[in-house]
């Protein structure tokens, strides 16, 4: 009887998930239409929307893991981490992978997307003189931008952590990071802000034309020097960033080692470099890579205060203007898989990083 029975409740346990899984694609699919097509108040509809975001992921998981609990012991332990895993791969599948190998597919058709080409767009980017000042820049936003936010990271949570004002000093370095690319480049325009004359309401100009030297256009005439402009937004963001998680790792490094270093007659500096670096060169590694993907990927900051102009040129807004002001979906496209195949490499180098660490 008891052999007999297994199959019954296996398959009175796959109807049940087979049952929940279409109850839940139709019920959502049903509600998503009714957003699609409602012509309800806007701020009614974008309540309705998160109620429907945080209830409907609720019973979502609920529902999938009540049909799992149908399923004897063996199988349901497989089938549980695919149950919270699966949802969110999907939904990273649909809203990162098919969008990434539909721009693969349009890169190799023309403008308007109507004839194939090939490789030309690939061929023509590394003609193209704009495209090799924006990897010019690009490179000087890696090199220089991640070099002096891991430096001054590193430095600055080194003092602080001996500082009796430690949490008030982490907080305000810290804190720009609270806001996003987009308002520090409002700000920083005001800060290099520059008319004709000698009355200036920019911040450095003031500064500037009240010593007595002569205003300057910062981001527009002093190129190609004008990126180093642009990038110390970058590093005036990032530095809390790698400020918190370097501090975080130097209060890994044990006590007894540094006490015994310093009972050995080693001085501070010795101990930095010999002890603290290499203890901490994970961390390091981590903090850089991570700097450098936000470096590759940079556009914010650029188009508020340039918008690519004056040789401030980086490949993603050099894709921006291509893609969806001259309508070059080709070429467009084409820019978007490069820039992604030179973050590839480095979010891999991060992944192997977080592997030896045990982060999954």
């Amino acid at each position: 009887m008891g052999t007999q029975a297994k199959p019954g409740i296996r398959l009175r346990a796959v109807l049940i998930s087979l049952g929940i899984l279409l109850a839940n694609i139709v019920v959502n699919g049903l509600i998503f239409l009714f957003f699609r097509d409602s012509t309800l108040n806007p701020l009614l509809t974008a309540v309705l929307a998160v109620l429907w975001g945080v209830v409907g992921v609720y019973l979502i998981y609920y529902s999938l893991t009540f049909a799992a609990e149908q399923y004897p012991d063996k199988i349901r332990s497989r089938i549980l981490p695919f149950i919270f895993v699966g949802p969110a791969v999907l939904l990273l599948g649909w809203l990162l992978v098919l969008p990434a190998l539909r721009t693969l597919y349009l890169s190799f058709f023309n403008a308007s997307s109507d004839k194939f080409v090939g490789l030309a767009n690939y061929a023509a980017i590394f003609s193209d003189r704009l495209l090799g000042t924006a990897l010019r820049n690009n490179l000087l936003w890696v090199f220089v931008g991640t070099l002096a936010c891991v430096a001054f990271g590193l430095l600055i949570a080194i003092l602080a952590d001996r500082s009796s004002y430690e949490k008030t000093a982490k907080s305000i370095i810290f804190m720009p990071m609270a806001i996003s690319f987009v308002a520090a480049g409002v700000i920083w325009k005001f800060v290099y802000y520059y008319q004709p004359g000698n009355e200036q309401i920019g911040l450095l100009n003031a500064i500037v034309t009240y010593f007595g030297g002569q205003p300057q256009a910062w981001t527009s005439m002093i190129q190609p020097w004008n990126n180093f402009f642009l990038i110390l937004i970058l590093i005036w963001m990032q530095t809390g960033f790698a400020m918190v998680i370097f501090s975080a790792a130097i209060k890994g490094v044990p006590d007894d080692i540094l006490e015994a270093a310093r009972v050995d007659g080693s001085g501070e500096i010795r101990i930095f470099f010999r002890i603290i670096i290499p203890f901490i060169s994970t961390t390091i590694l981590t903090v850089t890579t991570t700097i450098i993907v936000f470096t590759l990927k940079i556009f914010d900051v650029v188009m508020v205060m340039t918008g690519g102009q004056y040789d401030t040129e980086v490949v993603a807004t050099q894709f921006y203007r291509q893609f969806f002001m001259y309508r070059n979906f080709g070429y467009g496209s084409t820019l978007a898989i490069v820039l992604l195949i030179a973050v590839l490499p480095v979010i891999f180098v991060n992944l192997r990083q977080f592997r030896k660490q045990g982060g999954f």
